[in-house]
């Protein structure tokens, strides 16, 4: 493996070992938690604590294959995007696409493998560590549980093979590139070719309308069992594929209206155009951030939610309340810390992609300075840049994660009391308004990097690129 493709490599490597990670942590502590839950004298003789807690459990192993697919898909995509040129030498001295493709394949799934291994191992001992804080703080009583466990194997097989097939549908473009792109860089698709796609674009209609009906037949059937948050999970990952597969349509108009709140400085008015200029690449860096807010706001709400449901549910039996209360609270301290993992692998995605795209641009950077841009303005279109694509991002997955977490609640627990129970979503305002600060260090964070790099890009490089 060359230096190039090595440093390129980085990213989708870390990806992979924080999804697997992810996967791992959440497999070992459901563990955990349903051990010590069936030992607990007030929960362990419900079959409905169970069996809330093994579909949660399952709820979000979903959730974490899916978030690291998504995630590695934009990362590889990313990668792949900014490589044309390299792709595009090679060809011109005789490499085939075919040769270049599988060559980018079988990096994602060495790269998937390796990081899934890594992974694994850090989710089960930092599982293991979550434990025995838990243990001291008396969130969970002391239990016996093996932490051999087999079941966090399949998290790391499935990385793997994600990584490897994002690696292969992200190279589909390799098969498009032509020789004589190699005198040029590399380039994003337009507004216009990405609205030409009809069948993407049906696709993510039929998918999104299709999701959002499942997700209001698992509500009404969670009146009658708990099981209809199956069906509230298929309508939530068809529902919210459909919002990804069309993020092209969907994050351009927020960017906009965003990006109108930059102000009217030659710094925030590109930043504002760069953002909704290339759709494509604006909607690889936001989605997987999107991921992240939507996850966080989901479970809040959802766990807010939960909390309601079942206190009304036992409001006849004061025996159970302080039982379920400390279930609860012990449910919630540790999948946050779970949730907050997945919105990390978000972040990564963020960073990364920002990162990767300010190298690909050296030619636009090297020509804005070459026009009279100073670097403090290279570097402050950049942050704004960055916090556009923050905010939208934040906008949208609060907004998904009010009605997702709504929705998994209500679909799993409206029956929990032997009767019909419809409630409104309960808003965690400090989860929200910690989201919110969390968005503005990630903004900074996001661009520090990036900003420098851009900052250093001479006029000089723009005639070397081109």
């Amino acid at each position: 493996m060359s230096r190039l493709r090595l440093a390129d490599q980085w990213p989708t490597l870390v990806v992979a070992a924080v999804a697997a990670a992810f996967g791992a942590m959440l497999l070992q502590v459901t563990g955990l938690l349903g051990a010590a839950i069936r030992a607990d004298d007030a929960t362990g003789s419900s079959d409905t604590a169970m069996l809330i807690l093994a579909i949660t459990a399952w709820v979000f192993i979903v959730i974490a294959v899916y978030v690291g697919a998504i995630v590695t898909s934009n990362t590889v995509a990313t990668v792949v995007a900014g490589r044309t040129r390299t792709i595009a030498l090679l060809r011109l001295v005789g490499a085939s696409a075919g040769s270049q493709r599988a060559a980018i394949a079988r990096e994602g799934l060495v790269v998937g493998t390796a990081g899934a291994v890594a992974g694994v191992l850090i989710g089960s001992f930092a599982a293991w560590g979550m434990g025995a804080w838990a243990v001291r703080a008396d969130v969970i009583p002391e239990t016996a549980y093996d932490w051999a466990n087999p079941w966090v194997a399949p998290p790391a097989v499935v990385v793997a093979l994600t990584t490897w097939l994002a690696a292969w549908v992200g190279s589909r473009r390799v098969l498009a590139v032509r020789p004589a792109e190699a005198l040029g860089g590399a380039n994003e698709s337009s507004r216009e070719e990405l609205h030409a796609r009809k069948g993407r674009n049906v696709a993510a209609v039929t998918l999104t309308v299709t999701g959002l009906a499942l997700l209001v037949i698992g509500v009404l059937a969670g009146l009658v069992t708990p099981l209809g948050v199956f069906i509230g999970l298929i309508g939530g990952v068809l529902s919210f594929t459909g919002i990804v597969l069309g993020a092209h349509l969907v994050m351009p108009p927020v960017l906009r209206a965003v990006g109108r709140l930059l102000g009217r400085s030659p710094s925030a008015r590109l930043a504002a155009e760069n953002a909704v200029r290339h759709p494509e690449r604006s909607s690889r860096m936001t989605i997987g951030l999107v991921i992240g807010v939507t996850l966080v706001t989901m479970f809040a709400v959802a766990m807010e939610s939960y909390r309601v449901l079942l206190l009304e549910a036992v409001a006849d039996r004061p025996e159970l309340v302080a039982g379920i209360e400390a279930m609860v609270d012990a449910t919630v301290a540790v999948f946050s810390v779970l949730i907050g993992f997945s919105a990390l692998i978000a972040a990564i995605g963020l960073v990364n992609t920002l990162s990767l795209s300010v190298l690909q641009r050296t030619r636009e950077l090297g020509l804005l300075r070459a026009l009279g841009f100073e670097r403090r303005q290279v570097r402050a279109m950049v942050v704004a840049e960055a916090a556009a694509l923050t905010a939208a991002a934040t906008i949208v997955g609060i907004v998904l994660g009010v009605g997702y977490g709504w929705a998994g609640a209500q679909s799993m627990l409206g029956s929990v009391s032997g009767e019909p129970m419809l409630i409104a979503p309960v808003m965690p305002w400090p989860v929200l308004g910690l989201v919110a600060a969390a968005a503005v260090v990630l903004t900074v964070v996001a661009s520090l990097a990036p900003a420098r790099r851009a900052a250093r890009v001479s006029p000089v490089e723009a005639l070397a690129v081109g």
